[in-house]
């Protein structure tokens, strides 16, 4: 995935200093872009491979819809912002900065979040294994411990949010957190895998029952990229 920070980078540090959002675009290192705009990152599986765990219609609105809303509101964050600070408006583009917050956040949640799925005949599903193991094992006890604390995050999330697993960079532990909306992980945690508990990720087919839903999507994990974010963690 690219790593090119865009030429609005001066523009957007100096409108999260001038608000109270905490800095989202840090988080936004790792995105995609093209000339300085987001862009909706293509998915390595069709829409309806993950079934039938995640439904291919549910698959195709969450991504053409409703992530590329959040790239769209990202891109259209930043051009606000860029136009304030060159009229040397610095209250709208500190106003802007918590748009820049939830539709960059979006994008960088969802791009992670497409990369955390997977096929069964393409490294979806079972178990971790080798580090990463060694690291769960380590800090949880068990796998089975680990999905069952984050199905507990999960579950208690009220309203719309998500469950990370993370690498805690000062602690040197793997940890489990939620997110609220669409904050994305920054500072000291690396996200690692991320599960998405907005209704949009579930409703069509699971409706109400969440919990289901929960369980399900431990069937389309790709543990390969977890394992790659913790070897670069």
């Amino acid at each position: 995935m690219a790593t090119t920070l865009f030429r609005t980078a001066p523009t957007v540090r100096a409108a999260l200093r001038a608000s109270s959002v905490k800095p989202a675009f840090t988080a936004l290192a790792s995105t995609t872009f093209t000339r300085g705009k987001a862009t909706l990152p293509d998915l390595p599986y069709d829409y309806g491979e993950l079934e039938p765990y995640i439904s291919g219609k549910i698959m195709e609105l969450h991504h053409k819809g409703h992530h590329q809303t959040y790239v769209s509101g990202l891109n259209s964050a930043l051009e606000t912002i860029e136009e304030a600070k060159a009229k040397g408006d610095d209250i709208q583009a500190a106003a802007t900065a918590p748009l820049l917050n939830f539709h960059g956040g979006g994008h960088k949640n969802h791009t992670l979040f497409w990369e955390n799925l997977a096929p069964n005949n393409k490294g979806g599903g079972g178990e971790p294994d080798g580090a990463l193991k060694s690291a769960i094992d380590k800090d949880f006890g068990s796998f089975q411990t680990l999905q069952t604390q984050i199905n507990t995050a999960l579950a208690g999330i009220q309203g719309s949010g998500w469950a990370w697993l993370v690498k805690d960079k000062s602690a040197g532990t793997l940890q489990v957190i939620t997110k609220a909306n669409q904050d994305p992980v920054t500072g000291n945690q690396i996200p690692l895998l991320g599960i998405d508990a907005w209704e949009h990720a579930y409703y069509l087919q699971y409706q109400n029952r969440k919990a289901e839903y929960f369980k399900a999507i431990w069937n389309v994990i790709n543990w390969g990229t977890v394992a790659q974010r913790l070897e670069k963690a």
